[in-house]
Formats: C-alpha cells, structure tokens, sequence
C-alpha cells in the first residue's frame, strides 16, 4: 500500500473538492441522488442520457484506466431508465447501459469491468439501425455481480445470489445461489443456515460509520506535514 503524506486537513479539502464537483456537475445530470453519496473520483465517471435515479449511501468508484460509465440510450420519455437503490457498491470500469429499464435493488455489488445491458442494440440481421428487441434487467436485494461478467437482456438475479467473476449471464438466475459461466449456470445453494449481512446491515447507521472513518483517518495521516507531502510529490522515496 503507497503511503498517504497528506497532512488530514489537506485530506479534508480534496473530500470537500469531491464535493463541490458531485453537486455541481455530477448530480445535476441524474434525476435523483440519495443521502450520504460516497463517490471516489467522479471526474472519471460518465453520465449519459436519463433518467438515472441512485438511492442512499451509494458507494460509487471512478478510476482513470477505469472509467465508469451510467448510459441511457434513448428517445422515449416514458422508461425507467436506471435505478439503483441504497448502499449499493459500483466499482471502477463497471458500464451499465439500458434502452428502457434496468433496476439495481438495495445492497448489490458490481465488481470491476461488469456490464448490464437491457438490449442487444443491433438487430442480427438488420445492423443499420438501433434494435427495438429490449428486456428489463432486475438484480433483486443483495445481488453480488463478480469481475468482469455480462449481464444480459431480459435477465433477472435472484435475492442474494452471486456471480461468479467473468461469467455471462442469458437467462434468469433464481435466488441464493451461485452461478458461473459462459452461459451462467447454478454452482451450488447458498448454505440456509448461514446468516448473510448485507451492506445495508454493515452501513446502516451513517453518523456512526463517518465517526469512525474520520478518526481512523486523523491517526493513520497523524504527524504528516505539509512539506513532507510536497517532498513526496517531487522527491518520491523508492518503495513507499
């Protein structure tokens, strides 16, 4: 792990740079944004077309080499666009791109490069315009999306149930279960007697969880100075 030299209140004031950039540019282009957004770099994140609605404590994650892109591609006024509800985790590279209707429920997770797609945008045989054969995608409660794998049109994930990384999904994957595979197919059940904590049980209580964050921050970043993170900008040390 790099090292951070960042004096805290310099930390501080690149989270209230984050800030500024969320509301004024970010959030402007979605129809709703809910409470408590945590959003990591959202310069590297795209919006494009609507609606997009987006629930509480979203965690959101952009990167240079991992651009996150939320797409709406259509003419029709009257669709559903992307909704993603509360405590859901979108890791850097991820594309979701509907036509009409993709729904993301509470407490998913969508591991790095996954793609969603409603539609299959072009027809098999006619190429030369936009297919109108599109099917809502729905990951119920609790859905855990790994590296890399398609989510395909039509397709619903049942509550709970995991993708395994790199598959490519094509047809309904029922609840508590995981699926693997290039079509996906059923792994294993999830074990009933297991109790499962979701990030909606881990992240509930916000006030709680900034408390925290905040003072692990101020001890790990404790004794930095100013001119020590401005030396380690020009004069980095081998292997820190």
């Amino acid at each position: 792990m790099i090292k951070d030299y960042r004096p805290y209140y310099i930390k501080k004031a690149w989270y209230r740079l984050q800030h500024l950039y969320i509301r004024h540019k970010l959030a402007p282009q979605l129809k709703s944004l809910g409470k408590h957004p945590f959003i990591v770099k959202p310069w590297y994140i795209e919006i494009f077309g609507g609606p997009v609605s987006i629930g509480n404590n979203i965690t959101l994650l952009g990167c240079s080499d991992k651009k996150t892109r939320l797409t709406v591609w259509s003419d029709k006024k009257d669709i559903n666009g992307i909704m993603i509800g509360d405590h859901v985790l979108i890791s850097p590279g991820v594309r979701i791109s509907a036509a009409n209707s993709i729904s993301i429920a509470d407490s998913c997770m969508l591991a790095s490069h996954v793609y969603i797609t409603d539609s299959d945008w072009h027809g098999i045989y006619d190429r030369s315009m936009p297919s109108k054969d599109v099917s809502a995608v729905i990951l119920e409660e609790n859905v855990w999306v790994g590296d890399s794998s398609i989510i395909c049109k039509g397709v619903t994930i049942g509550k709970n149930s995991i993708i395994g990384a790199g598959s490519v999904v094509t047809s309904d994957i029922p609840p508590d279960v995981i699926a693997a595979g290039n079509p996906a197919k059923i792994i294993k059940p999830l074990d009933p007697d297991k109790p499962l904590t979701t990030r909606k049980d881990r992240f509930s209580d916000t006030l709680k969880m900034n408390h925290a964050f905040d003072t692990a921050e101020k001890e790990f970043l404790q004794g930095n100075t100013f001119f020590g993170w401005v030396k380690s900008i020009f004069f980095p040390e081998k292997n820190a």
